[in-house]
């Protein structure tokens, strides 16, 4: 017998399937219907850096699924691309000291090597890559879609800016008030910005989460950050200004507690109402990360100018102060410190009057003119009905969501296709001279400003409109424009007439299956689903969901820590398939635990992995090269068939990917005890099949050295339902809790005689010791607990 060398074998084989072309998949012929696709798909990667065991978490899980449903006769796409424009690409080439093409190209050639190597089923023939043009001339060509129906557009905002990045960070990757890229406290600016008009579809966002099969954790953080509210839109009155400034409120039934008024420091109304001490407190407050704002002491300045509360006529003051932001609302409040524990906290640092309108222990109202002595939740219907009738309020709804923020002043990225125009304002640029190129520039280092403007050649156009002067838009798009519809390029990737031909996209769509990591939850995942419902109202695409079934995994942790390019504290899969091979490491990484809990990486486990590996090789040739098929029935063949039966309902039913490889493992064991049994054969052929998906190089092998071939196209294994009924079992007896012994017993046996059989055990005996059996726990088919005093 030969010795098992990982590195031969597994080249052997990938050569082979690259040969096949045995996992690459046509696209359906005009009039097919999608009975049995399958879209499996995983977010794809940064390549700012190589791959790590983190990634290699994520791309395995994918493969096994791709492995098994394929061979449960699904037509599976699972394609791969690169989120290769944006930040994460252009900080690694500055880190590097190179031009982000040249470091992207580099480490996508890397990191395509390392998928090869690893032998995951991918079609690569799809493959696309956000930074080429073939790609981002649709990204330009979609956000024209978009600015025609009006759910692009440009205006001055607050924005989250990060001092480090030098650039703006859109409000889902701000996290603790800090920039989720590089941990940096961002700081509030007034800038000139692009924004996708998302709250149109933030109803649409909520309700569709019903049609999903998502995790409901997920379902709840999207809910959560849409932050849908039902409340009233209530008109404070400045007769100074001569203008009403709208409030929104849950609470209008303390309308009466309402003793001052504060305007964020952003809200546009500040500019009218500052003087010289305003301004300088809004300079101020500017600079403070939005993390500050919320922690720290409240603070304030008041205007000098009053508002009139509409319920009862009386004037109260306008104060500025950032705890206000304009993230929710309208970023103004009526601040009633009687009820509320920020306004309380700012209306004792300045003394300002605190006025209770509800009673505590009965939750009915005080000091409210006609409303006194009314419940408050029958309070606030009437309130609202009667500002309606004044025309100084009405019924609304706020959410917590805000436009989408895609504009970035950094190089990396892809060009707006907008030209700006004193007379005609934004202009698109022509459709035929799409993809509008991405220029050089000879500095992309991030300056505070967009490096494209320094490029006065390629700044500088006529407008398309009127043939004036005119310049481009210098930001570039946000990678989350790239990666909100990659998955509809990668059904149509090769289409220069358009970003996907429908039929076909209408094919593969929705993604059957999608993984990745749940840190995505209100950014691409949501974005993505924006994107897909108005590319249905555009008629582009016939689908309203991306999506349909996703599964998060957990982190690679490494020192505590996730495992994380940006953090430095990465292992890469090269050096561990150079000691183990590729099988090794892919079995290995799903065996370490759950694959959506969080788990802490050894490179220990891999050689136990590599053990069993060699293991399973060494009985499998001896199988092969002795024993002979036979039908016989014997316990080994019902072992075969009931671990047939668990793998399938583990990978099928509970989407666990750990407990399978378990039971091969279990499997093996009995192989190895029963080398003589007339059903070796069988065991070793169904050690083999099931593994193929999370070992496929050792187990083609193993399967021609068996006699057969292709295994990458043999149906899965089904378990014979008459051989899963067993003549005995393992009961496992414990002793207050704790296994004490083992007997293999009689299915047939009824409770008393399972206690009886438990009692009788020797080594019980020696822990019961003449106590008494205070209690006696039957689980049927498994154990005895016998509880003693």
């Amino acid at each position: 017998m030969d010795t098992y060398e990982p590195e031969t074998i597994e080249k052997k084989w990938q050569e082979v399937w690259e040969a096949e072309r045995a996992f690459y998949v046509s696209n359906p012929e005009p009039g097919a219907e999608p009975e049995r696709k399958f879209y499996m798909l995983e977010m794809l990667p940064y390549p700012s850096g190589t791959l790590h065991m983190g990634h290699v978490l994520n791309y395995t899980l994918g493969d096994v699924l791709t492995h098994y449903r394929r061979r449960n006769g699904w037509s599976v796409l699972r394609p791969m691309g690169w989120d290769s424009f944006g930040l994460p690409a252009e900080n690694a080439a500055i880190r590097e000291g190179g031009h982000p093409r040249e470091i992207v190209e580099r480490n996508i050639a890397h990191i395509r090597t390392e998928m090869r190597r690893l032998g995951w089923v991918i079609d690569w023939d799809r493959e696309t890559g956000a930074h080429e043009p073939e790609y981002y001339r649709w990204t330009q060509w979609l956000f024209l879609r978009f600015f025609e129906k009006g759910l692009a557009y440009r205006k001055e905002s607050p924005v989250n800016w990060c001092p480090r990045d030098q650039t703006v960070v859109a409000n889902e990757y701000v996290v603790d008030g800090k920039c989720e890229r590089c941990g940096t406290p961002v700081v509030a600016r007034m800038m000139e910005q692009w924004f996708f008009r998302i709250t149109a579809y933030a109803d649409q966002l909520l309700e569709d989460l019903e049609l999903i099969d998502w995790p409901e954790k997920t379902k709840t953080i999207q809910r959560n950050w849409i932050g849908r509210s039902e409340g009233a839109e209530v008109l404070f009155r400045d007769e100074e200004l001569d203008v009403d400034i709208p409030v929104f409120t849950t609470r209008p039934d303390t309308l009466f507690g309402a003793t001052f008024f504060v305007l964020a420091p952003e809200h546009p109304l500040v500019g009218k109402l500052a003087n010289d001490e305003v301004r300088a407190y809004v300079e101020k407050a500017g600079a403070r990360s939005v993390q500050e704002r919320q922690t720290k002491e409240k603070d304030g300045i008041f205007t000098g100018h009053h508002v009139v509360n509409p319920v009862n006529d009386e004037r109260i003051p306008v104060w500025v102060a950032d705890y206000v932001l304009m993230d929710y609302g309208t970023g103004a409040i009526m601040a009633v410190p009687a009820h509320d524990e920020r306004d309380r906290e700012f209306a004792e640092r300045y003394e300002l009057p605190i006025r209770p309108v509800i009673e505590e222990e009965t939750a009915v109202l005080v000091d409210s003119g006609d409303f006194t002595g009314l419940p408050a939740d029958e309070a606030i219907g009437q309130i609202v009905e009667w500002l309606r009738e004044k025309g100084r309020g009405a019924p609304a709804i706020s959410y917590r969501l805000r436009d989408w923020s895609m504009s970035r002043q950094r190089y990396w990225g892809c060009p707006i296709p907008i030209v700006h125009c004193e007379d005609d304002g934004p202009v698109p640029v022509p459709e035929d001279d799409l993809p509008l190129l991405l220029p050089e520039v000879d500095d992309y280092r991030p300056r505070g400003k967009p490096p494209l403007a320094s490029n006065e050649e390629w700044i500088n156009v006529p407008c398309p409109k009127c043939g004036k002067p005119a310049r481009r838009e210098a930001d570039t798009m946000d990678t989350f424009v790239d990666s909100s519809w990659y998955f509809l390029r990668y059904c149509d990737p090769h289409n220069d007439q358009a970003p996907w031909d429908r039929r076909i996209a209408d094919y593969w769509m929705p993604v059957d299956q999608y993984i990745g990591g749940i840190d995505h939850a209100t950014g691409h995942l949501l974005y993505s689903r924006f994107f897909v419902k108005a590319l249905n109202d555009f008629d582009l695409l016939g689908v309203r969901e991306p999506f349909q079934r996703l599964f998060h995994q957990g982190w690679v942790r490494q020192g505590g820590s996730k495992m994380s390019k940006s953090k430095g504290n990465v292992i890469g899969p090269d050096e561990l398939v150079d000691s183990y091979g590729a099988d090794a490491v892919r079995t290995y990484i799903l065996f370490m635990g759950p694959a959506d809990q969080d788990m802490e990486w050894s490179e220990d486990g891999v050689e136990g992995v590599s053990r069993f590996l060699r293991r399973l090789w060494r009985l499998v040739n001896e199988v092969a090269e002795g024993a002979q098929e036979t039908e016989e029935v014997t316990e080994l063949r019902r072992f075969a068939h009931r671990t047939i039966a668990r793998v399938t309902d583990d990978i099928d039913r509970r989407f666990q990917f750990n407990t399978p490889i378990a039971a091969v493992m279990e499997l093996v064991n009995e192989l190895g005890r029963s080398a003589e049994d007339p059903a070796a054969r069988f065991a070793a052929e169904t050690a083999v099949t099931l593994l193929q998906p999370y070992a496929p190089h050792i187990s083609e092998e193993l399967w021609s050295r068996l006699g057969h071939e292709r295994l990458w196209e043999e149906p899965w294994p089904q378990a014979d339902p008459t051989l899963l009924e067993r003549d005995t079992f393992e009961l496992v007896i414990q002793v207050n809790g704790r296994v004490r012994d083992r007997v293999e017993v009689s299915t047939d046996l009824s409770e008393e005689e399972l206690v009886a059989q438990a009692r009788a055990s020797a080594r019980v005996q020696e822990f019961l010791d003449g106590k008494e059996i205070r209690k006696e726990i039957v689980v049927p088919g498994k154990l005895v607990n016998l509880v003693v005093g």
